[in-house]
């Protein structure tokens, strides 16, 4: 009798699934998942900065004045300040005049820690910057900046560890 088996033996499976077990650990490696994730954040808190910026500028459109003013002659203009310190008082102004949805807080989270205003009312001015945490941004020709909205020298340089800041002006 001849018996013919058909299928692959147990060490040719075992072969092709240590190299498709390799090629995956490759793949992950080159994509640097927490990479990623720490370019989603940067993401996220970009389009936040940039909205408060935006709607900074319609607001002086509409009122005359920046948002951190009571009004036209009274006005403690921000610098590096916290964007969650504005919460209360440009934040509030902004979401009353419709430039801003009334849950933008809540969209925004814990970004706001990490977004920093500086900006003056006459001139009407607005710098929106915030530090990136992940290496594709920190080494983006747009994170040239201090925490002051003012160029910094040696910016990009790629590593999120130092002191340059991506703003939005």
């Amino acid at each position: 009798m001849n018996y013919f088996k058909k299928g692959f033996t147990l060490i040719e499976l075992l072969i092709v699934i240590a190299l498709l077990g390799a090629l995956a650990v490759g793949l992950l490696a080159a994509l640097d998942p927490f990479e990623q994730l720490k370019k989603g954040t940067d993401t996220g808190v970009r389009n936040t900065a940039g909205e408060f910026q935006g709607a900074s500028i319609r607001y002086y459109a509409i009122k005359n004045y920046m948002p951190w003013c009571s009004d036209a002659q009274t006005c403690t203009d921000p610098s590096s300040t916290a964007l969650a310190d504005l919460e209360t008082t440009a934040i509030a102004d902004i979401v009353t005049t419709g430039e801003l949805k009334t849950d933008f807080v809540e969209l925004a989270g814990g970004q706001l820690e990490n977004i920093y205003v500086t900006g003056t009312n006459d001139p009407p001015t607005v710098a929106v910057c915030y530090k990136p945490t992940s290496k594709s941004f920190a080494s983006n020709p747009n994170t040239k900046y201090a925490i002051s909205g003012t160029l910094a020298t040696g910016c990009p340089t790629g590593d999120p560890a130092d002191d340059c800041y991506y703003c939005i002006k």
